[in-house]
Formats: C-alpha cells, structure tokens, sequence
C-alpha cells in the first residue's frame, strides 16, 4: 500500500496504522446513467458528491447507528469514460470511491464477502434541492409539466435530473441497485421546506401515478410505462394503491404482465423512495 494512501487514511484514525491492519477497496457510488428510477444525477450534483462523501461512513440498509458502521471512505474521483455513451447522449460519469476498515475478527467474514463479490451494491443518501424535467426544465416542485417520464419525445427519454445537492449522508451496502450500469442505488432525501411545498405542491392522487409510470417503466420500459398511464385515467385512489401493489408484486417476481384492473384487495401504503 502506497505511504500517499496511508496518509489519507490515517487522517481520520486517532493512532498510525500500518498496511497491515487495514482493508481498501473501491466503490462506484452513483453515475450520471438514467437509472431505473428515470432520474440521474447531473454532472454538478456528481462533482458536488465527489467533494461532500470523503470521509462519510458505510453502513448497512440505511439504518444508522454506530453498531451498524462498517466503513469510512477517504477519498473520491469523478471518472469519464468516454468510450460509453448514456441513454441521455451523454459521456458516461460516475463517482469512485476509495473505503478503507480495520482488520478485525469480527469483519473478516464481512471482509471475505466483499472480496468475493457477494456485498458489492450500495446506496447513497443525500439531499437534492432541485428535480427537473430533462424536457423542459420545470422543477417538480412546482406542479406537473405534462411530460412522462420514461416516455420518448422525439427520441429523448423523459426523466428527472437531481442538481442542487446540499449534504450527503451516508452511503450503504444494500440488495437491490436501481442504477444498473453502476451497480448502485441511491436515497433522495429532502429537507422539512422542501418536503412541505412538494406535499402542497402534488396531491396524494398525483404522487401515487408518478410511482405507478416508474414501477410500470422499471418491469417493462416506455411501452409499459404508457400502458399505465393509459390505464390509471379514472381510477380511484384505492384502485390506483392496488395498481401500485400489482406493480411492486410484479418486480418481485420478475414477470413481464400485469393486471391493469385489479382485484380488490388489502390496500398498500407502501413508502416511496426517489
């Protein structure tokens, strides 16, 4: 292990520790891909990242407390592979990170895992302070502009852009990864305000079809995404929560068909997250 490394670390230990002691690995925390959540971080929210996660802890699905911590990182870089290309036309960017822990007995199976590939996802939390449409460039904050996301426009994929980030949390080895091509899922979080105008802002009925053209786009792309949308025109609130739970079913079970006319079952407050 190289001394330049050594150092870095050794700036957030309160004694030296050797090469030795230590385990580093790397991470791919977030890119600028449209995951299949039809968002993406834009290239400043990424370099704002790149700066806010050195020295953030890793932990465990996002439950934090200390018994949960496993990780720290110690440094970052904004990687452009100009060989790929994104869905949104763009030079595919994403956000590595360098994570160091202490050899212990009790991570040493953990340590092994993640050698071996098997804890290899992992999640971010952060809070963005704007979500636009790529389209047209509305902040979602302020109503609906009529654009689909997951939906083409002339060739381009509707889908919301995450900028303005003002703090990063945490980051979290987890199961599932919404981003594909980074093998990561992130967390959005926003702050009470912003919280509090999105809710004034977006009626309940409103979130829930956004959530049902996500789900319907992550089990079968655009053609699915607008089967929903199709679909939901009339429905009832309760009718839309069984939809939503059809759709979150159908991801379970990694089936292509869903029944756009549900049965009448337990309704599903399931939480959304971005």
């Amino acid at each position: 292990m190289e001394k330049e490394i050594l150092d870095k670390i050794n700036k957030f230990t309160r004694r030296e520790f050797s090469a030795d002691e230590l385990f580093v690995f790397s991470v791919i925390l977030c890119d600028n891909e449209i995951d299949r959540d039809c968002e993406r971080f834009s290239d400043n929210a990424l370099d704002t990242l790149r700066g806010m996660f050195i020295g953030k802890t890793g932990i465990f699905d996002h439950k934090p407390s200390t018994s949960n911590q496993t990780a720290r990182i110690f440094d970052t870089e904004l990687v452009t592979d100009e060989s790929r290309t994104t869905k949104n036309g763009e030079a595919y960017r994403y956000l590595k990170a360098s994570a160091y822990m202490v050899r212990t007995e009790e991570n040493r199976n953990l340590i092994a895992e993640i050698d071996g590939g098997i804890k290899k996802e992992v999640s971010i939390s952060c809070s963005a302070a704007k979500r636009v449409c790529s389209l047209c460039g509305k902040e979602k904050s302020q109503g609906n502009c009529g654009h689909i996301s997951g939906k083409s426009y002339g060739g381009r994929i509707c889908h919301t852009v995450l900028d303005g980030i003002t703090d990063a949390y945490e980051w979290s080895f987890v199961a599932v990864p919404a981003q594909v091509n980074a093998g990561v899922t992130k967390k959005y979080s926003e702050s009470a305000e912003e919280k509090s105008a999105s809710s004034a802002e977006l009626p309940d009925t409103e979130e829930i079809c956004r959530e049902i053209r996500q789900l319907a786009f992550f089990s079968g792309g655009t053609k699915s995404a607008e089967k929903a949308d199709s679909a939901m025109k009339g429905m009832s609130i309760n009718e839309l929560e069984r939809l939503k739970k059809g759709y979150e079913q159908l991801i379970r079970q990694h089936k292509t068909e869903v029944q756009l006319i549900p049965e009448k079952s337990e309704e599903s407050n399931g939480q959304f997250r971005i």
